[in-house]
């Protein structure tokens, strides 16, 4: 039997040392700058996808990496330089994610390419499925997807929090062709630039990862095509069709996408905290009050100490949970959950540590653990909160329908 093995596979390993670069020398320098602008950085995406670091097959190569540890590894190099330029770099990836877990071989033939674009024109990725009135229920969206007799699709709602959202070349929109079976009655689409109808609505001003372009998108009798309906018409119809009976589905796109992506987005929360405490460690250094270090006093030292304990136990529960998700077999108590809920909370408790080290210069601008810690706190609720980890994993060690 394969068991989890800590020790990164020597490819695994000079990718590492590849995107720490790219991140030391491109992403942090840049990291204010974008943050105060409140805009996606295209110069960064740009020279990203010309060494080849933002494009479909460095995410396809390292997302089918055989350990799984491949994107874990190298977003938490990413997030480590700024949360916000990485997840402008990222997020085209759970658009990806969605449109390979449910699309056909064509549908991602015809679409991944046109999500990153060219290294001279380069495009964005989003994935929309939370609305105004369902961000963690996502059973209960509202989106509406009709069936027309011409064989289309006419959909009508709002998307809100979209990541690349009204900018994107491509939108995975998921939507819902028969409310009455809540998740199990909704598949997703493909909407294509320029589709009539689809537009942005407003841009949302955010506490952290002001990097990354955070909007409402809204379709207003957006018709599409069925060619556009990932996986086909036929696969819909035998879904709703074990749905209506009583029997199992085959699970929801959006829950199904999720899972598959929670260690990832823990490897980003990592990153953070492993940045946040690298700048409080050198600072408790260097910093000098009543004749000695202060990272000589216990307080702060045993502060670093928890502040890298922590961190070291987030970073392997996310490989593991990264592992366990590559070997196929899914997860036996929840891993993946576990994985966001732990990275996401040490991200927050390390970077306000981190500030509580610095005094009151931890709380200025003029130092970078300001913004790591409002870019933190994401973490702790985007792709499900923590409250929604705690729920799934109680339900899967328990086996009890815990509400």
């Amino acid at each position: 039997m394969t068991t989890f093995n800590p020790e990164l596979p020597e490819d695994v390993r000079e990718v590492r040392e590849w995107v720490h670069a790219f991140a030391r020398d491109v992403v942090r320098p840049a990291g204010a700058l974008w943050d105060d602008r409140e805009e996606t950085p295209w110069p960064v995406l740009q020279e990203a996808a010309k060494i080849g670091l933002y494009s479909m097959d460095f995410f396809a190569t390292q997302w089918f990496e055989s350990s799984g540890l491949g994107l874990p590894v190298a977003f938490e190099e990413l997030f480590w330089g700024d949360a916000g330029i990485g997840l402008s770099l990222t997020a085209t990836g759970l658009a990806a994610a969605a449109l390979s877990a449910n699309g056909t071989d064509e549908q991602v033939g015809t679409w991944l390419p046109v999500m990153f674009g060219t290294p001279d024109d380069v495009a964005v990725g989003a994935f929309c499925a939370s609305e105004p009135d369902a961000g963690s229920d996502v059973g209960a969206i509202r989106t509406t997807a009709t069936r027309l007799p011409s064989g289309d699709f006419r959909l009508n709602g709002t998307k809100t929090w979209v990541s690349n959202g009204g900018i994107a070349a491509v939108h995975i929109v998921v939507a819902t062709v028969d409310p009455s079976l809540g998740a199990r009655g909704q598949v997703t689409f493909v909407v294509p630039p320029g589709t009539p109808g689809f537009s942005q609505g407003q841009k949302f001003r955010k506490h952290g990862i002001r990097a990354s372009h955070t909007a409402e998108v809204v379709l207003d009798d957006v018709v599409l095509p069925a060619s556009c309906l990932l996986g086909g018409v036929d696969k819909m119809e035998e879904r709703l069709a074990r749905a209506r009976s009583g029997q199992r589905s085959g699970g929801q796109a959006a829950l199904r996408t999720f899972e598959a992506t929670r260690p990832v987005v823990a490897s980003m929360a990592v990153g953070i905290a492993r940045a946040a405490f690298e700048y409080a460690r050198d600072y408790a250094r260097e910093r000098r009050q009543f004749g000695r270090a202060i990272g000589e006093n216990q307080a702060v030292a045993f502060l670093l100490a928890d502040m890298a304990t922590r961190i070291e136990m987030a970073r392997l529960l996310t490989w593991k949970a990264a592992w366990m998700g590559r070997q196929g077999g899914g997860f036996t108590q929840a891993e993946g959950s576990m994985s966001k809920l732990v990275a996401g909370e040490t991200a927050v408790w390390v970077t306000e540590q981190a500030i509580q080290v610095l005094g009151g210069a931890g709380y200025t601008r003029d130092h970078p653990v300001e913004r790591f810690h409002r870019d933190a706190k994401i973490f702790t609720i985007f792709e499900g909160t923590s409250e929604i980890q705690r729920l799934i994993i109680s339900r899967a060690v328990t086996g009890l329908v815990v509400r």
